[in-house]
């Protein structure tokens, strides 16, 4: 078959995360309130702020900002976070970045799934934070041996969707009638399942170590446990959800408020407490929450130094996990510390602290070829002819990805776990290394230089 009719990747990626929503609306009514309120909150922002309306047009951002969310999901075996690589290179995502979340007393380690290409991003921004259980942190080696011998029963990919996955494989893509069945397919392996695989007594024992761990091992699928759409003002989402019937955690993890935004924020309600049956009795399991992220200009090396410097100044300053009861003093240490931080892109970019994408102007583009036109690309910044725009953070923030399981499993979940990273181990189990995201941006803000100047100085 010629490679003319196969569907693109990223329209696979296109339509799955569009079913995934209508899924996870169907599941989780208060996700469609939370759509919402984020649909009016950016509609208010950029009718009040013409200037960040002109600079996501010009990036192209405001075409995919309400198609904009990522989900995220937890793997308990090596072969399942093999396959689940294999399953969303059909839809051109790539995993990106290596997250140990131990330090936060979470037993995984993680990796995001997304597209790699700022063209496939525009098609579509769906990505999914994905972790992979540590079952060696499990310290009862009894319990270990339960958890491993559980996850060996299950089989969370259908026949059809592995199949299709080798079909892709093999003929180099699918069609159009494979590609949607391949969503269809694809969309089981995410679904909410009411009936657990364990007793009531094995879940508690599973909970007891860690409400994740009994999350991961004692259903027959990795749920999506939420999906994630993206605000322009992410503290307005904030205030509003109370009237909305829905209640946010205390703290809004990452960086503070400001006026040139970085990296990443998010917030989120609380997870559901939802009827399960165990394979002995009724009970509860609360997993499934809402998030919202705000996103900002991705960091250099540099950057990034500094935002960790910062934050772990105000944490250490805090001396405690931010809750409810301290999160008025710990957003006041936020702002205090990151006044360290420049907050304007001109500085960021004279700093080396932040990547940007590269524009030729109309201005630029009318003055090609004539004699006084500037020959480098800060003397055609200075002269108007490349406009200069942040490059969004497409990626996660281990603190926070941390910050936002703690909080939303109930303070009472923390465990203890030394920091252990082990990015070898992962990578083994995913069958690829992990691809470093500092370089990605890198090599798309040179793409856009190298566009200009070719543009320009023809």
């Amino acid at each position: 078959m010629p490679s003319a009719a196969y569907v693109s990747p990223d329209e696979i990626r296109k339509g799955f995360s569009k079913a995934m929503s209508d899924m996870y609306r169907d599941e989780v009514p208060l996700y469609g309130a939370l759509m919402a309120l984020v649909a009016e909150t950016n509609s208010r922002v950029l009718s009040a702020d013409p200037g960040l309306a002109r600079q996501l047009r010009r990036t192209a951002e405001i075409e995919r900002l309400d198609m904009e969310r990522h989900g995220a999901i937890r793997l308990g075996t090596a072969e399942e976070l093999a396959t689940i690589s294999r399953l969303f290179a059909v839809m051109g995502m790539q995993p990106v970045g290596y997250y140990d979340l131990t330090p936060a007393g979470v037993p995984v380690h993680s990796t995001a799934f997304r597209a790699v290409h700022e063209h496939s991003l525009q098609v579509s921004p769906f990505r999914v934070f994905t972790s992979l259980l540590r079952l060696e942190l499990i310290e009862n080696p009894e319990l270990r041996a339960f958890a491993e011998q559980a996850l060996a029963k299950r089989a969370i990919f259908t026949p059809g969707a592995l199949a299709l996955i080798a079909q892709s494989e093999r003929d180099g893509g699918l069609n159009a009638q494979d590609a949607d069945e391949f969503i269809r397919q694809a969309l089981e392996t995410f679904r909410w399942h009411h009936t657990a695989t364990v007793t009531a007594a094995q879940y508690q024992q599973l909970s007891d170590q860690h409400r994740l761990i009994a999350d991961v091992v004692a259903f027959k699928g990795p749920h999506i446990n939420h999906l994630t759409p993206r605000t322009l003002d992410i503290d307005q989402v904030q205030a509003a959800m109370p009237g909305k019937g829905i209640t946010p955690k205390a703290v809004i993890e990452g960086p503070p408020r400001r006026r040139c935004p970085i990296l990443l924020r998010q917030t989120s309600f609380k997870a559901l407490d939802e009827a399960i049956a165990f394979t002995d009795a009724q009970g509860s399991h609360s997993a499934r929450f809402g998030e919202i992220e705000q996103r900002g200009v991705a960091l250099t090396p540099k950057g990034r130094a500094l935002y960790d410097q910062l934050l772990n100044a105000a944490r250490d300053a805090l001396g405690a996990f931010p809750n409810e009861s301290n999160a008025a003093r710990y957003v006041a240490l936020m702002e205090q510390h990151f006044q360290a931080f420049p907050d304007d892109h001109a500085q960021m970019r004279e700093q080396g602290l932040a990547y940007f994408r590269y524009f030729a102007t109309e201005q630029g583009l009318t003055a090609r070829g004539h004699a006084d036109q500037p020959q480098t690309l800060a003397a055609l910044i200075a002269a108007g002819h490349v406009a200069v725009e942040p490059l969004v953070y497409e990626d996660f923030l281990p603190v926070s990805a941390a910050g936002i399981f703690q909080s939303n499993l109930g303070d009472a979940a923390q465990s203890h776990y030394a920091a252990n990273a082990n990015q070898a181990q992962f990578e083994q189990a995913l069958g690829r290394q992990t691809i470093d995201e500092l370089q990605l941006y890198g090599e798309t803000q040179q793409r856009s230089i190298d566009e200009c100047l070719k543009t320009l100085l023809k």
